[in-house]
């Protein structure tokens, strides 16, 4: 992914290996998030989910667990931004990519704070309209996907192809 290649660049100036926080909620997403893994060969990547059995999918790399929480659940939503604030600044990613949801929104608000690049590629699932959260994380991410052309805007997100 080109925005993957830009921290590349980033990081090689002090010779480390980009550090990547790949953030996904379950079912679907996390399987859509798994899915881009040949991108992140080569670099140190960090998965964030809410499902501590994902752990055994992903080998060796480090991993994090959240609570997952929506709109109805605003005290859900607070722990969850606490708890990816604690991981930002833990990890210290150069890159932050994610497939949604609730999870993924905060990582990127929290990614720019920090001075990540940010990539949020909209779950296929979602064919008719964007998912609430792709909908309002657009104008904080660096990158901004949607899996389906007839959902892509001049304004983003974009249609770069299928993905996933």
């Amino acid at each position: 992914m080109l925005m993957i290649a830009e921290a590349t660049e980033r990081a090689d100036t002090t010779t480390r290996k980009t550090r990547i926080l790949a953030v996904a909620s379950g079912g679907g997403h996390w399987v859509q998030l798994l899915r881009l893994r040949p991108a992140f060969v080569g670099e140190h990547v960090v998965y964030v989910t809410v499902n501590r059995a994902y752990r055994a999918e992903i080998g060796a790399a480090p991993f994090h667990v959240v609570n997952d929480a929506t709109r109805w659940n605003k005290w859900g939503l607070i722990k969850l931004a606490a708890r990816m604030a604690w991981i930002m600044l833990r990890e210290r990613p150069d890159a932050v990519v994610t497939t949604g949801a609730a999870p993924g929104y905060f990582a990127i608000l929290l990614g720019k704070l920090f001075g990540a690049r940010t990539a949020w590629i909209d779950s296929m699932a979602n064919v008719d309209c964007l998912s609430l959260s792709g909908q309002k994380v657009g104008r904080w991410t660096d990158l901004w996907l949607t899996q389906w052309p007839s959902l892509a805007r001049k304004d983003g997100p974009r249609f770069e192809g299928s993905v996933l």
